[in-house]
């Protein structure tokens, strides 16, 4: 099992702390390996192989000069997830690193934002190198506001 999926595990398995706080205590730990994951306040609320999901509240620090939740505020927050989502998938023997991000933005982002990164278990084990993950972010209302791939490297990890 991968360290970060261990981490997700175990914070959210405190009961002195329960899923609320122990969600929160792994948001600031996966913050800090990416400090600029840190300026959009992610929460996740759900973390497997296969999937990651997480919020970025809506605060003035992440709008734009319209007042809705900033466009590089929105591709940060997906890359979070995926990067998530790659750390519980990725098999020991494979290495991953982001290659490039097509999204399309589809409606203001007016509330808080649900970012959502999904793959399929078959795409981690082809030998083909590049890996597309599915990317969304959905308003309160379950309005899609952006969406897309990211599309990632996976080579043979050397020792």
């Amino acid at each position: 099992m991968s360290q970060v999926l261990t981490l997700w595990n175990r914070a959210n398995a405190l009961p002195v702390l329960g899923a609320g706080v122990g969600r929160r205590v792994f948001s600031l730990a996966f913050a800090q390996k990416a400090p600029y994951f840190a300026s959009i306040r992610p929460c996740f609320t759900d973390l497997r192989p296969n999937r990651a999901e997480l919020v970025i509240p809506r605060r003035r620090r992440v709008h734009n000069h319209l007042g809705t939740v900033h466009a590089i505020a929105l591709c940060n927050g997906l890359e979070a997830a995926m990067g998530a989502l790659a750390e519980v998938t990725i098999p020991a023997d494979k290495r991953w690193i982001p290659k490039g991000m097509e999204v399309a933005y589809t409606a203001k982002a007016t509330s808080d934002i649900t970012c959502i990164a999904e793959t399929d278990p078959e795409q981690w084990t082809s030998d083909d190198p590049d890996l597309p993950v599915r990317v969304r972010g959905l308003r309160d209302d379950g309005t899609v506001v952006i969406e897309g791939v990211i599309k990632l490297w996976v080579t043979p990890r050397t020792r």
